[in-house]
């Protein structure tokens, strides 16, 4: 394999791990809006599990970010309101008003851009 081939192929596990790590950052905020908005006696374990998959979530973006560009790695938070929106619509029905939509699909939008550059 050449140098390029190679960069290529890192560029593109990278991108992988930061688009989990994302996820896992909207997983650990549904936990944290399901603990705190409910009155079940189990609500802190909830808490705590948005602790832990926060956790996850930020040593994945930080195992990313000791190797690559902050510009690039950092443009993938966008995708957090993403996968926040559909956990919010699909987990909890909340209703998202097509504005909200549209404004996700110009953020899609824009984290290809910068994710392909």
């Amino acid at each position: 394999m050449n140098k390029q081939t190679i960069e290529k192929e890192k560029r593109i596990a990278f991108a992988l791990v930061l688009v989990v790590s994302t996820f896992l950052g909207a997983v650990g905020q549904l936990f944290f809006k399901i603990g705190v908005s409910s009155s079940l006696i189990g609500a802190i374990e909830f808490i705590i599990a948005g602790f832990v998959v926060y956790g996850i979530s930020t040593l994945m973006y930080f195992y990313v970010l000791g190797r690559t560009h902050l510009s690039w790695a950092y443009s993938f938070g966008g995708l957090s309101y993403i996968f926040t929106a559909m956990l919010a619509f699909s987990v909890l029905g909340e209703a998202i008003p097509t504005m909200r939509w549209i404004g996700v699909i110009v953020i899609v939008v824009g984290v290809a851009l910068i994710g392909a550059s």
